[in-house]
């Protein structure tokens, strides 16, 4: 039977380590999972080409998972929100 291949995108957080154990409790015995450290050059390369703008993230067969697509920073919220306006 083949591997079903899960990466996890940690930095080591509180919150990395609840979404590790998340996953590893829902794996199956067909499920590969790997904890990938964002602090290696060669994993945020990775992260980087599958999308991850935040972590934690989570990859199943080399795409990135619905529930961690489209997070992360965002010039037009920051703007919104006042980044790069001065103080009233």
């Amino acid at each position: 039977m083949k591997k079903r291949i899960v990466e996890v995108f940690s930095a080591g957080c509180s919150v990395c380590q609840e979404t590790i154990t998340l996953v590893e409790r829902v794996a199956c015995s067909s499920c590969q999972v790997s904890v990938l450290d964002m602090n290696d050059a060669a994993v945020a390369r990775r992260a980087r080409k599958l999308g991850v703008r935040s972590i934690p993230a989570v990859a199943i067969e080399g795409r990135l998972a619905g529930c961690c697509a489209g997070r992360g920073p965002d010039e037009a919220a920051l703007r919104a929100a006042g980044l790069g306006q001065a103080g009233a």
